[in-house]
């Protein structure tokens, strides 16, 4: 019984060997110092994305009430959107995520932002009040659609 007792101490002691664990910590120090080898070097990014021009466009404003649902206005303030409709939540996420840059850099949460379709077919959202640029890859075609929907020309 003391046999057995002593093999599950020392096996208890050393659930992970620890060579596997120096591995793991000099992997994510060489990551750290690539990277900030990288930024101190101020090495050009790649493997980014150009964005390609602008084929159609739409300026809107982007409107949250206490509930949280969000209406899309054209610049003359016909709905165009709103959130709780058909498919159109992520209009809501994306509304939070301006909302939320807007007040961390000051802007005038009512300035409008344009919706574009570039001329690979990507949609992408622009606020020029913070610089903030959402291109919408990824997102699923059922969020990336609600924006596309508001853009003319747009399927």
């Amino acid at each position: 019984m003391t046999q057995m007792t002593d093999q599950m101490r020392r096996r208890d002691t050393e659930m992970v060997p620890r060579v596997l664990v120096q591995a793991m910590f000099t992997l994510m120090g060489v990551s750290l110092l690539l990277v900030s080898l990288a930024v101190l070097t101020d090495r050009p990014r790649v493997g980014t994305r150009e964005a390609a021009p602008v084929a159609a466009e739409v300026t809107l404003t982007l409107a949250g009430d206490r509930d949280g649902v969000v209406t899309a206005r054209g610049v003359d303030g016909a709905v165009l959107a709103v959130s709780d409709g058909d498919r159109n939540g992520f209009i809501g996420v994306i509304w939070r995520v301006l909302a939320r840059e807007r007040m961390l850099q000051g802007a005038d949460e009512g300035a409008p932002v344009r919706v574009v379709r570039r001329t690979d077919g990507q949609i992408a959202v622009l606020d020029e009040a913070t610089g903030t640029a959402i291109e919408l890859v990824g997102y699923g075609p059922d969020n990336v659609a609600a924006f596309a929907r508001l853009v003319p020309g747009a399927n």
